[in-house]
């Protein structure tokens, strides 16, 4: 049996050792080449007399769209409550909250920047039956019932329902139920305490593990899903992808030199020449590597060379690792408004940007610092305000093409996350007087 499986393991080698960052931008070149040879939906391969409908390509992505929706509301639940329960109570009083108000407050501000982006830009594909989908468009509540149903009536039925923000809700409520009862001096409730994060803990590892093998499959569901796309709309939605890219790394300027310079230099009084000297390597290793949590420990010693003391990196950054995912932010505030403009034909209402706010802000939370989490929660906030992913739909094909450049955007919101981590951690630790002023 195991020579049979390294048998297999080798006849596949030359699939799965290649880079999965080449392997989808491959499978996107791919399905824009296969989708140009289809003639109204239909290649005719002439030399062999026989025709291939575009509708035996699609299953193959919409099998890749399933995957993903399938894990999507497990992986809400245990990431949320795994990082909620991180945070013990006696940090959350006197580092915690204010590191926890500020990721929260610029990863709000991340999202207006995102939606603003793709107001400016104005990117999209014009997708064939735009008529159609804005026919169906899901009518947008008002705000203040937005902000009721994020209080759940029933957990299970927001749950079955896809409830996202009364999800995110619970989760955190229990999460921090969960903390209260790890640092509890009754020995029986923090075995509790102890046994529900591990549950959970092991639920999130095992959804990490379900995501990267389904990853596997993402250039085979993007080639098939962006041939759909290109074989029914043609070569000119190419273009619309260029711009999306613009408006996302156009948005990752903005915001590190408004937000973050503006905490840096006007909120702290620090220099920001001096603040971006240390700040370069994690931003430079988190470009590189898409990945917050393998950052880590370049940021903890930049955050060293800052003179920030280790009481407060120590438990700061790793939260921000967790929870602070501005780049994440401005990517679904863009990513959405080019869904929303080709699938609708126009942006979203005051009431629905409002949602997007929210529900993007509290799902950065639950967004794990790993490559291409972001590309998972975008379908959380595409579903909060009717935009549904169903197989076939022009959404589907809009979010494939997103799938397609996710790598490159990816790269440049996580080295944003990590500088908003290490930019908020300096802030703070500077309002506290746990900063070495001396080597500023």
């Amino acid at each position: 049996m195991a020579n049979e499986n390294n048998a297999k393991k080798r006849m596949l080698g030359w699939y799965f050792d290649f880079n999965l960052l080449y392997r989808i931008l491959i499978g996107l070149a791919a399905g824009v080449v296969l989708g140009l040879l289809f003639d109204g939906g239909i290649l005719r391969i002439k030399p062999f007399g026989f025709e291939i409908p575009i509708q035996w390509i699609k299953p193959f992505g919409n099998v890749f769209l399933r995957l993903l929706k399938m894990v999507m509301m497990p992986i809400i639940l245990s990431t949320l409550i795994v990082g909620a329960s991180s945070v013990s109570p006696a940090n959350l009083g006197r580092v915690g909250l204010r590191i926890v108000v500020l990721y929260l407050i610029t990863s709000a501000l991340a999202v207006l920047i995102g939606l603003g982006m793709g107001a400016l830009f104005h990117p999209s594909a014009e997708l064939s039956g735009v008529v159609e989908a804005a026919g169906k468009e899901a009518q947008a509540p008002a705000l203040s019932d937005t902000l009721l149903g994020i209080v759940p009536e029933s957990v299970a039925r927001s749950i079955v329902n896809e409830t996202i923000l009364a999800v995110i809700f619970f989760s955190l409520l229990f999460g921090m139920g969960i903390a209260s009862l790890k640092n509890s001096s009754d020995q029986r409730l923090k075995t509790a305490g102890e046994v529900l994060y591990s549950f959970f803990d092991g639920i999130a590892e095992v959804m990490m593990m379900i995501i990267k093998g389904i990853m596997q499959y993402a250039p085979i569901g993007v080639l098939a899903l962006v041939a759909a796309v290109v074989a029914e709309n043609g070569a000119r939605i190419i273009g619309s992808l260029g711009v999306v890219t613009l408006a996302c790394f156009a948005g990752y300027a903005l915001h590190i030199i408004a937000v973050y310079g503006g905490l840096v230099k006007w909120y702290g009084g620090l220099s920001l020449r001096r603040y971006f000297k240390d700040a370069k390597d994690p931003f430079i290793t988190a470009f590189v590597t898409r990945s917050s949590n393998g950052t880590l420990p370049i940021t903890m010693e930049s955050a060293e060379n800052l003179g920030v003391h280790k009481d407060i990196y120590s438990f700061s950054l790793p939260l921000g690792a967790t929870i602070n995912m501005d780049g994440t932010a401005i990517y679904q505030g863009v990513c959405a408004t080019f869904i929303a403009l080709s699938v609708w034909g126009h942006g979203f209402s005051v009431p629905q940007i409002g949602h997007i706010v929210v529900t993007a802000t509290l799902a950065s939370i639950g967004t794990a610092g790993v490559p291409g989490a972001g590309a998972l929660m975008l379908l959380l906030v595409l579903e909060s305000v009717g935009l549904q992913v169903t197989a076939g739909s022009a959404v589907a094909g809009a979010y494939a093409m997103i799938l397609g450049i996710d790598a490159l955007l990816d790269m440049g919101r996580t080295a944003l996350n990590v500088t908003g981590d290490l930019s908020c951690t300096t802030i703070v630790a500077k309002k506290m007087k746990e900063l070495d002023t001396a080597k500023w």
